[in-house]
């Protein structure tokens, strides 16, 4: 039998705790068990808006879902037994009476952004004619997907002013069901989904008007701030990121924290953060392309010393290539040089090693004391090099 649960989340987004009834505890997922609730005010995850937090007798609440008509309360069953001291089957948190508590926070968090959402998607719809196809509401950024190639940069600051501007006009944000009012009497900005019983209708007067699941604030002033973060190409579509309400005092302070590190590490005022910036990473740039000039003749360098240690170490009679022809049956006899280096990597041994093996007849050894690593080369093809390092 189905548990009707009765939806509160809509009207409660206070912080003190509210009392209801637990109905049943279920078996979930490995490590989880499911709390149906004869009323919640926990809104369950849907419509691109992520569930609520909180606690259910002190427990905290993982996730909130709704699925076939039920909304399912998920908790971590390990820190239930852990509480209890036993295995819970199903006893840790019994039907009867329970307190539940809402992470408001995150509550009001999510309806700002909700609500900043549907200001970005109308407005941008008004003044473009484009439609949102997708949003989503995550815990760092969020996003619309709107059905268009491009924006340009200029069309989206007239939309951040314009969003800016209802939020400081105060505009009512009201909700319509409908039934028992009709739907057809809305300048819907897009086809409600078929087969709900009752259709919620946000209305943000000539901003916006929407069929929507979500929660929202009660006038758009209680959205606080709003930012357009950014544009990018997406599935031949362009994907928006934004930020509201708190989320974006927090990120500022952030910003502002980096530009005042960033303005003392490059002696310019914070005003200035963006050209100093650029302005060192021109200089290192410089600066990376002398340093690997000098790296490569480096390496050329000790790579010639190979050679010359290689042809050092043959015959003073005959070089080392004259040697070898001659005694083409005792290569073993190939001259030998071992080399350490005490700072270079394992990748720059073997530069220098490539470029020693093309110029000298050797066997040339070559260790790296810093990785404990070593390379061995050797020019002639099919030289088995193990008779010198096994």
């Amino acid at each position: 039998m189905k548990i009707k649960t009765e939806k509160l989340y809509y009207n409660y987004s206070s912080s003190e705790p509210f009392d209801a009834e637990i109905l049943d505890v279920r078996p979930a997922d490995v490590g989880k068990i499911s709390i149906l609730l004869d009323k919640t005010i926990f809104y369950p995850e849907g419509g691109g808006q992520p569930a609520d937090r909180g606690t259910i007798n002190g427990f905290p609440i993982l996730d909130v879902l709704e699925k076939d008509g039920e909304i399912i309360h998920l908790l971590d069953e390990n820190r239930l037994n852990s509480a209890y001291g036993q295995r819970s089957d199903l006893v840790s948190l019994k039907p009867g009476p329970a307190e539940l508590l809402l992470n408001s926070r995150r509550r009001r968090d999510l309806m700002q952004l909700h609500s900043g959402q549907h200001l970005l998607s109308g407005i941008i719809f008004l003044m473009t004619g484009v439609r949102t196809v997708s949003m989503h509401l995550g815990d760092e950024t969020s996003t619309i997907d709107v059905d268009t190639a491009q924006l340009t940069e200029e069309t989206l600051l007239a939309v951040e002013d314009a969003v800016a501007d209802a939020i400081e006009e105060n505009h009512p944000v009201i909700v319509h069901l409908c039934p028992p009012e009709d739907l057809s009497s809305f300048p819907l900005r897009r086809v409600p989904p078929v087969g709900e019983e009752v259709i919620r209708v946000v209305d943000i007067g000539r901003h916006d008007v929407i069929a929507c699941c979500g929660t929202h604030v009660k006038s758009t002033a209680e959205i606080g701030l709003f930012r357009i973060l950014g544009a990018e190409k997406y599935k031949g579509m362009t994907r928006i990121s934004f930020l509201a309400g708190r989320r974006l005092l927090l990120d500022s302070r952030l910003l502002r924290q980096n530009a005042v590190i960033a303005s003392r590490a490059l002696s310019v005022p914070i005003s200035e953060t963006g050209q100093g910036v650029r302005d060192m990473a021109e200089k290192l740039a410089r600066t990376e392309k002398r340093l690997k000039e000098f790296e490569e003749k480096a390496i050329m360098e000790k790579a010639e010393i190979l050679i010359r240690k290689a042809v050092d170490t043959g015959s003073p009679e005959q070089r080392p290539e004259q040697r070898l022809e001659q005694r083409s049956e005792q290569r073993s006899d190939l001259p030998m040089v071992i080399e350490s280096y005490d700072e270079e990597n394992i990748n720059e041994l073997i530069r220098i090693g490539k470029i020693a093996q093309k110029k000298c007849r050797a066997v040339l050894l070559l260790v790296s004391i810093n990785e404990i690593k070593f390379a061995a080369f050797s020019s002639i093809e099919g030289f088995d090099l193990r008779q010198f390092i096994l």
